[in-house]
C-alpha cells in the first residue's frame, strides 16, 4: 500500500513531507478517506527535527513548558521539540530548570498512567501534549484527563497532523491540518457513507501504522 502514496510538503519546510494514501480506513473512533503515513517523521532524526522546528514556531516565551508528554511513539520528535523550545527561551518552572520528555504507560484497563517513579515528570508541571495524528481528538481528551489527575496544567497540544483545532479548551497546533489533504473526510463510525455504499475498508489504522484487510 505504501507505494501508492503521494507527498505533501510542509509550507515552511519542504524537507518535512506527509505521505498520503487515499482509500477507506478505520481508526478507533472514526472512518477516514486518507491515511497519513508519519513513520519516518517520528523516527528519522532529520525529519523529526524538522517537525519539531515547525511546531516550536507556534510557542512563545510566554508559554510555560516543564514537560512534553508524548503519545503515539513521538519521543524522538519530543526530544527535538524540547531542544527547540529551550533555545527559544520558553520558560520552565521545575526545580531543574529543564524540560522533561516522557510518555504514559497504557494500563490493561486502557487508561494512561504514570508509575510512581515517573510521576515527578508530570505532577504539578506545565505540560505540552504531543501526538502523531489526530482524527477526532478523543486521544487528547484521554491524555489530558490523565495528566490533570496528577495536578498538571496543560499549556497546549500539538501534532504532526490534526483534523481538529481545539478539544476541551485545549488549542491544538499541527504541521498539517485537514485543509492540506485533498478530499479528506472523517466520519463517525456508524455514519460512514463509504460503509453504507458497500465500499470495503482498506486497513485499520492509527498513529503507529496500518493493518491491511484486503
Amino acid at each position: 500500500m505504501l507505494k501508492d502514496y503521494t507527498k505533501i510538503p510542509a509550507p515552511l519546510n519542504s524537507d518535512v513531507a506527509l505521505k498520503i494514501i487515499p482509500g477507506h480506513f478505520a481508526t478507533n473512533h472514526s472512518h477516514i478517506t486518507n491515511y497519513m503515513e508519519i513513520g519516518t517523521m517520528k523516527t528519522r532524526c532529520n525529519e523529526a527535527q524538522g517537525v519539531a522546528q515547525l511546531l516550536a514556531m507556534h510557542y512563545s516565551v510566554q508559554t510555560p513548558v516543564d514537560t512534553i508528554v508524548c503519545a503515539d511513539g513521538m519521543e524522538v520528535v519530543g526530544t527535538f521539540l524540547a531542544q527547540e523550545l529551550t533555545k527559544a527561551g520558553v520558560a520552565n518552572y521545575n526545580q531543574h530548570k529543564t524540560i522533561y520528555v516522557t510518555a504514559p504507560e497504557l494500563a490493561s484497563s486502557g487508561q494512561n498512567i504514570f508509575r510512581d517513579n515517573m510521576q515527578l515528570t508530570v505532577r504539578d508541571k506545565n505540560v505540552l501534549l504531543l501526538f502523531g495524528s489526530l482524527s477526532t481528538g478523543r486521544t487528547v481528551e484521554s491524555l489530558a484527563e490523565c495528566v490533570r489527575y496528577y495536578g498538571a496544567k496543560i499549556s497546549g497540544a500539538c501534532a504532526i497532523f490534526s483534523a481538529v483545532r481545539e478539544i476541551d479548551g485545549i488549542p491544538i497546533t499541527a504541521v498539517f491540518h485537514e485543509d492540506d489533504i485533498p478530499n479528506y473526510q472523517s466520519y463517525p463510525l456508524h455514519e460512514c457513507p463509504l460503509c453504507k455504499a458497500g465500499t470495503p475498508i482498506d486497513a485499520i489504522v492509527n498513529s503507529f501504522g496500518y493493518s491491511e484487510l484486503r
